[in-house]
Order: C-alpha cells, then structure tokens, then sequence
C-alpha cells in the first residue's frame, strides 16, 4: 500500500496489484467481520448443555471426529476467514486456561456481535460500544465475585468436587456414567496434587484408552499403565515387591561407531567373537541382578538371543518403553533413569509393590500394570469403549473434569450452572446501566441483552420455550432476589440449582466473560478490510 498526491495535493492510495485484492470499508467491513463471527457462533450453539447435540467432523484424511467440545470442533474446522479464526483462537485460549466452558464462551462473543450489530444500525460509533461493553463486563465479573459461594472440601470429604466434576459431564455423550467418571477425574487430581501449594500437575495424570469392554469398566490406577507386555512369553507374569531398572542405553552387546569389518575365516574365530560377545551381555545380566534389580524396562530393544539369555537367567524385561512412560514410571517408582550401564546402582532402582501384566478378551493384547509404587504421585485413568471415536471423545470429557477439579483446588469459588449465574448478571448490569450518562448506556443494556442468550440457547437445545422460560426464570430471580435460579434443563422438577447441584467454578465464568468482550472489542475496531478477491 502507497500513499500518492495528486496535481492539487489531494492524498490517494495505490494498493499493489489492486485489481486482485477485494475492500470493505466502514461499516461495511464491521457488518462482515460481525457476520462471520455469529456463523462461527450459530454452529456451537446447538451443542451447549446437558441436552446439546455433537459433531461429526471428517478430516482430509479420513478420520472421523464426534464431539460435544466446543474446542475441538472449533480446532477440526477449516476455517478460511481471518475473523472466524479469532472465534477458534478465543475457545481454544479459555481451553488452556480453564478447560471448560469452551462452547459457552463463544456463544456468549456470538450474542454480544449480534448485539452490537444492532447499535451500529442506530449510529452508534463502534469505540463507543467497545468501551460501553467493556464497562458493562467490569460489573458483570465484580457482580459474580458478589454472588459466588465458598465450598469447603478435604481429602476426606470429596462430595463438592465430585458434584461439580458431574455439571461438566452432564454435557457430554458419557453423561449416563458421569458418576463413576466424575469420581476418577477427583480421585486422580487429589492423588497427584499439591494442597499446600494449592497446585496440580496434570502431566502426572497419564490417560489411556483399550477398546473393547464398556464404559463402565473405566478404571483408576495407583500406577502406571504401560502398553507393552513382557519380551519373552515365558517369562513371569506377576512380579511382587519389584525392583525396577529403568535403562535408557541399549542393552545388548556394544556395537563399534565407526565402519568397521571383521574378517573371519576359520570356525573357531567365529566361535570366539560369539563367546565374547555372549559374556559382554551374560555380565551386563549379571550386573543388573547384583544390584538386585527383578525387572528391567528398557527403552531400546534387544535381539532374541539376548531375550533367551534373559529368560534363563530369571531376570523379566520391557522392551521399547517410550520416553514419556519410562519418565511417569520414574516418577511412579521413585527410581532414576539410567543413562549409561556403568552408573547403574542399587539406589537408582524404582520400587512397586505389584507388577503385572493383563490380557484384554479374546485378542492377544497384553498390557502391563505397574502399581502400589514408591510414590503414588503418579496415576493412570484407564479408559474401555466399544469403538475408537467413544474412547477418544471421553478422553476429552475427562479432561474437562480433570481440569474443573484442578481449577477448585487453585480457587474454591462456585457459581451456580444452568444460565443461573448469566441471568443474575444480566439483572444486576442492567440494573446498572442507568447510572452512566451518555451513549456507553445503551452498549450495557445490550451487553445484559447478550448475557440472556446463554440460558436462551440452554433452553431451546432441552426442547423447552426459549422466551417463556427465561422469562419465567428472570422474573422469579428477581421477585425472590435469588441468583441460584436457572434452567431446568434435567425436568428434574425445580429450577433451583443448588438443590439440583449444578456448579461451575468462578473462575471459569469470569474468564468466559472476560474473553468474550476482548475479542468482541478487536472485532469492531476493524473499520477496513483488504483481503486477496477470490477468482
């Protein structure tokens, strides 16, 4: 782009190869970019909540995806236009930060783009709607500090996480066990974390996945869970009080570096390089039994002749153990992983109480379970489904679970569910909008407007009557001053949400707002749009 005068001094500007570049101006552009942000908006809206509809996404490749995470649809969708991917960009930072929420809080940036869409019809200038909204957000995030409850939990008394753990999963296609799922998400984030600190590593949480068996048979394990089965058939299934040596050199004879030949032209020097290298490795075997390890996970391979060496002298081996198992067994068993043969000691071995191994059906896979370690801070959700797509999808619903229960740890602040705590600010900003002069007044009515459509969208997916309902659920906030009303999206009979127990942690909601407005801002601060013009 060029700025250029003419003969009477009048600017201009030259766009470089401007016939093939297409411009939108003013509000033009703003109506555009808005457009395109509600589509984005209008596909998740029908997967929200405990009734919400999934997805089927195909990639290029083939895969089929079904999910109800607002993140992970976002991320399989191609998406072309440079505003919709700020609607993907929005979900996916309020997954990294939180975790859930991720399909809320794109719906609530549709509803304020909509919103706005109708103030710039009247004139308003879009700075001002920015700056209306972002005050508007202010009162909304203080109004929820007000109405949020402190919730008290111990190691003893797990029930409120396992309560709010179970508001999460009600929305995802695993809702029928979300009991015994929300019980594992707590069990594991309590094992691996730090209440002094308040802090909780979730990379100590290893999930994996079998298919085969039901839902049901979903298992937490005080341990690691290693995909892998003992090298040679004959060898132990079941090793008690195991002392593990975690290798990560190769554990076969040493093989020179440099190009090398040997020529060998009489039987017995063959007989002796086979001699010698068989002593190389029968010492490196003794080595490992006089430091008094029983089993030995190794992360590089080693032939069968070293397997059938291995067999006779009783010591158990893994082979092919990935780098990030061989770290959480490390962490597991209390053990150092070991770098090179020489520096292998007796302190350095991992402890478990109980190793071994587990055959799935009728196939031939094999499993090993390590467990009752040294140091539990390390644990495995392990997960059975009838297919690929359900193992995936409850993956990432317990995910969600396990981060809501990370997030309670941090801060124990709740609101309540069911477009409960979205009603009440909605009350309270409008409420509020009266005492601010000027233009700024109608964006925060329009922001409360915009809060309304989350309970609006959770109702119409339960088959309920969006207006009625949230009009009904508004007016009884109001007549009883309780913010706990909301949806009642289960027919549970009461619309209640704390006799119905539906949770969700404040500073999820916060962020959801918080994050909506920034990306509603960026969007109508955009006044001038050159894209390449399609052929």
């Amino acid at each position: 782009m060029a700025l250029a005068f003419d003969e009477y001094g009048r600017p201009f500007i030259i766009l470089k190869e401007q016939e093939q570049k297409a411009r939108l101006r003013g509000l033009e552009a703003q109506k555009g970019n808005i457009s395109a942000g509600k589509a984005v908006a209008r596909i998740l809206r029908t997967s929200l909540g405990p009734k919400g509809m999934d997805k089927m996404l195909q990639s290029p490749d083939g895969d089929v995806i079904v999910t109800n995470d607002g993140a992970t649809i976002l991320e399989q969708m191609d998406v072309d236009n440079q505003i919709a991917k700020l609607m993907v960009e929005l979900s996916r930072s309020q997954d990294y930060e939180i975790g859930d929420g991720t399909t809320g809080v794109v719906v609530l940036a549709g509803a304020l783009l909509e919103q706005a869409e109708k103030l710039l019809e009247r004139g308003i200038h879009p700075i001002r709607i920015a700056e209306g909204y972002e005050m508007a957000s202010r009162l909304a995030v203080d109004h929820l500090e007000h109405i949020s409850q402190n919730f008290e939990f111990s190691v003893t008394n797990i029930e409120p996480l396992v309560q709010t753990c179970m508001t999460t999963l009600s929305s995802k296609i695993v809702n029928r066990c979300k009991r015994a799922l929300a019980e594992i998400a707590v069990k594991a984030v309590l094992a691996v974390a730090d209440l002094e600190r308040k802090d909780v590593n979730l990379e100590l949480i290893k999930v994996e996945g079998k298919v085969g068996g039901k839902l049901e048979d979903t298992e937490l394990i005080y341990g690691i869970v290693v995909d892998k089965d003992m090298s040679h058939p004959q060898m132990p299934k079941r090793i008690e009080e195991a002392k593990i040596a975690i290798l990560t050199c190769p554990f076969e004879p040493p093989k020179p570096k440099t190009k090398h030949k040997i020529d060998i032209d009489t039987v017995e020097k063959f007989q002796t390089l086979r001699q010698q290298e068989q002593k190389y490795f029968d010492d490196m075997v003794q080595k490992c039994k006089d430091v008094g390890a029983t089993l030995v996970i190794c992360q590089w391979g080693f032939d069968d002749e070293a397997n059938h060496l291995l067999m006779h002298r009783n010591l158990p081996a893994v082979r092919w153990v990935g780098g990030v198992e061989l770290e959480l067994i490390a962490i597991a068993t209390g053990g150092r992983i070991v770098p090179r043969f020489l520096d292998l000691t007796a302190e350095k071995l991992g402890k478990a109480g109980l190793v071994r191994e587990k055959s799935f059906g009728t196939t031939k896979d094999r499993m090993l379970y390590i467990e009752h370690c040294a140091n539990s801070r390390a644990v495995t959700i392990f997960i059975r489904g009838g297919n690929k797509m359900m193992i995936d999808e409850t993956k990432r619903s317990l995910h969600d679970a396990l981060c809501v229960a990370r997030n309670l740890i941090r801060n124990n602040s709740i609101v309540y569910g069911g477009g409960s705590a979205e009603l009440s600010c909605s009350i309270s900003v409008e409420a509020a909008a009266d005492k601010y002069p000027g233009v700024e007044q109608y964006a925060i009515r329009s922001f409360a407007e915009a809060l309304d459509f989350i309970p609006m969208a959770l109702a119409e997916n339960c088959g309920l009557s969006p207006i009625d309902t949230v009009t009904a659920v508004k007016s009884q906030q109001i007549k009883e001053n309780n913010p706990f009303y909301g949806i009642d999206c289960n027919d549970v009979g009461t619309n209640n949400m704390k006799e119905q127990n539906v949770f969700e942690t404040l500073i999820g909601k916060q962020q959801q707002i918080l994050l909506a407005t920034q990306v509603v801002k960026m969007i109508l601060k955009i006044d001038d749009v050159i894209t390449p013009s399609a052929y």
